[in-house]
């Protein structure tokens, strides 16, 4: 078992990562469920897992209860927000209880949100069960849900008490899904450290394929990063954890512009988006123009996007940057970017002129 700690002084949590884990979770949950029944949040698509899970939980002595939401990113809405709170309500959740994420990042972002607000605060568990889920956003407590306007515009930072990751679960997950969290690995090797993306480049094709010591080396790899970066900056206020956004700002924008409609899923968005993002860059004159097309030639290696004509997205550059204007992280009508000296050397700057963005955008390929 890999254990490696978000450090954060007293609401400091493990995160432990084992193939195997989720039918021995019980042994980690005893402990924080106080001898009540746990609720246990999850989607239609998880249901095996939840089987599991609940078994687990019974051989141990300990009840549960299931709550089952429609699959996909339309269930990050107030609507199920609403209906979630209702019904952990009716299960009559306490500030002391523990509630368990079981999913991808939809669930886990959904679960955390309705967790920070009921009764002003309760507990939860993360059991990330995609790729993108285990390496990005089960980790550091961002929570949200979406809205018209945007993705992750209506949230808190609410982290949890415990994160369990079983990498063993991915052999049940749809390679398009695989793929996508396969983005947010890449993304940590172009933040700050070239070599891991070399080590990317070499096992990828590994990874996706499911070699299991390539997916616990690189979820391992990838955790360690965000918790080092979390502890560092858990709120976003001094510049560190926003390096984590790494292709965010272009990739929520065609997100967007998508709709939010399965046609385009958030790692396919990261990964358009860092393309664009190193792109960007070396048209600029700050990243070696070859760079960026070592980024791009690894996303169409993998089978991922790299740019808007494989994203799907025909929209005009003025339309995907008025949708950037709706970013959360827009302040005094200044968008900061992420981007890249090089590979391993991406840099916040917000000094870049939108205009500058949305004429680069209409000169890419559609």
């Amino acid at each position: 078992m890999t254990r490696i700690t978000v450090d954060l002084g007293t609401r400091s949590y493990p995160i432990l990562i084992e193939a195997g884990l989720l039918a021995r979770a019980a042994e980690h949950l005893a402990p924080l469920a106080r001898g009540r029944t746990m609720a246990i949040v999850t989607d239609e698509n998880v249901r095996p897992h939840l089987a599991t899970l609940q078994a687990a939980l019974a051989d141990a002595g300990l009840a549960s209860e299931a709550i089952v939401l429609p699959p996909g990113e339309t269930t990050k809405s107030w609507t199920h927000l609403t209906e979630l709170c209702d019904r952990l309500l009716q299960l009559g959740v306490e500030r002391g209880d523990h509630v368990v994420a079981l999913g991808g990042g939809v669930i886990g972002d959904l679960v955390g949100f309705a967790c920070a607000i009921l009764k002003r605060g309760c507990g939860f568990v993360q059991i990330p069960t995609t790729l993108l889920a285990q390496v990005d956003s089960s980790v550091g407590g961002k929570t949200a849900i979406n809205t018209r306007a945007g993705k992750n515009l209506i949230g808190a930072f609410h982290q949890p008490s415990l994160v369990l990751i079983d990498p063993s679960v991915l052999d049940t997950l749809p390679l398009r899904e695989v793929r996508a969290g396969y983005a947010e690995v890449v993304k940590y090797g172009l933040i700050d450290d070239p070599a891991f993306f070399a080590w990317c480049e070499a096992n990828g094709a590994a990874l996706l394929a499911g070699d299991p010591d390539a997916r616990h080396y690189a979820i391992a790899h990838a955790v360690a990063a965000k918790a080092r970066i979390v502890a560092a900056d858990e709120h976003e206020t001094n510049g560190t954890r926003a390096l984590l956004n790494l292709g965010h700002t272009f990739g929520h924008a065609l997100e967007a512009e998508a709709g939010f409609d399965g046609s385009l899923i958030h790692g396919e968005g990261v990964a358009a988006g860092c393309a664009l993002a190193f792109a960007f860059s070396a048209a600029q004159g700050i990243c070696p123009p070859g760079d960026a097309t070592r980024v791009a030639a690894h996303w169409r290696a993998v089978g991922l996007p790299d740019g808007l004509a494989a994203s799907g997205i025909t929209a005009s550059g003025a339309r995907l940057v008025d949708h950037m204007r709706h970013d959360k992280k827009m302040a005094a009508g200044t968008l900061p970017f992420l981007l890249a000296r090089g590979i391993g050397q991406t840099y916040l700057d917000k000094t870049v002129d939108l205009a500058t963005v949305e004429t680069f955008l209409d000169a890419q390929p559609r």
